[in-house]
């Protein structure tokens, strides 16, 4: 069961800024956040690192695939940076972004946390009106990981990209994309093992008190936006942006629509950490919002 870190709001004394940490899904890399370094690299130290078996991390695939796991395989980063953390996790990487805010040595250093169509599907389980989209979800993810473990990593990858972004996306690829991903796809099953065995994820959320946004694209596979629903309707201090344009991808495809809500979040939690800390010794650190 997760263990309950994020107990208070991360507050500081010194004036010291805070950091951002971003985190890509499944099959892509830190240099999907260009353009979030790009708008908020001049306030913020902004860490956009390749988690494992992706990018620079190709090579640190690890077992047993757990979201504990994918923290450690972070964890001498996430060290390095000084005070409050932001957290942004679009896909396999916010699933990641909420164990680190939820159950991890980093959480009381996390001071606002932005999902994007986290990969949650614990969320769903105790809602009946949910179940089979559950069920249909881990239909899926079994399939591709068959596909792989027999060893047929082109049908896989297709199966995986057709669910996530339509039979168009498969179709697009250039050969040098298709061999790029080929390369690093056996890290899926990876993946969804770890994202199916996160439990206790409702309980989590509801312990979380930080600020905390959410995303959902209107074009994204049903499960996923519910998920991000969920979510959202779970833990007390959360609001849901939906865009009714997006798929699956829109921290990258909608990344223009998407970054100024993440800036005004981010300097959101910023203003009453700073408050916070100026309040009486006596007064309560954070406020949850009306």
């Amino acid at each position: 069961m997760p263990m309950n870190y994020s107990a208070s709001f991360h507050t500081s004394t010194r004036d010291e800024p805070s950091c951002i940490v971003a985190l890509h899904g499944s099959l892509g890399s830190g240099r999907q956040w260009a353009p979030l370094i790009a708008a908020l690299g001049h306030r913020h130290r902004v860490l956009a690192p390749d988690i494992s078996g992706y990018g620079a991390g190709t090579l640190a695939v690890h077992a047993p695939a757990t979201l504990a796991s994918e923290v450690e395989f972070l964890g001498s980063q996430l060290a390095s940076l000084p005070g409050a953390v932001h957290l942004v996790g679009h896909s396999y990487g916010g699933a990641i972004a909420f164990r680190i805010a939820t159950a991890s040595r980093f959480a009381t250093r996390v001071r606002s946390l932005t999902l994007i169509e986290p990969i949650l599907p614990d969320i769903l389980i105790e809602e009946a009106q949910d179940r089979h989209l559950y069920e249909q979800f881990a239909t899926l993810a079994n399939r591709i990981c068959k596909t792989l473990w027999g060893g047929d990593t082109t049908a896989a990858l297709d199966h995986f990209l057709t669910f996530w972004n339509g039979r168009q996306a498969s179709a697009g690829l250039s050969p040098q994309a298709r061999l790029r991903l080929e390369r690093c796809a056996d890290k899926l099953a990876f993946d969804f093992t770890a994202a199916f065995a996160e439990a206790g994820v409702r309980e989590a959320a509801r312990r979380f008190i930080a600020p905390a946004l959410l995303f959902s694209g209107g074009r994204s596979p049903l499960v996923t936006q519910r998920m991000a629903a969920r979510l959202a309707s779970t833990i007390a201090n959360a609001r849901e942006i939906h865009v009714p344009s997006a798929g699956h991808m829109l921290a990258v495809t909608h990344a223009a629509e998407l970054i100024p809500d993440i800036a005004d979040h981010i300097a959101d939690a910023d203003e009453r950490a700073a408050r916070a800390a100026k309040a009486p010794a006596c007064a309560p650190q954070f406020a949850l919002s009306s």
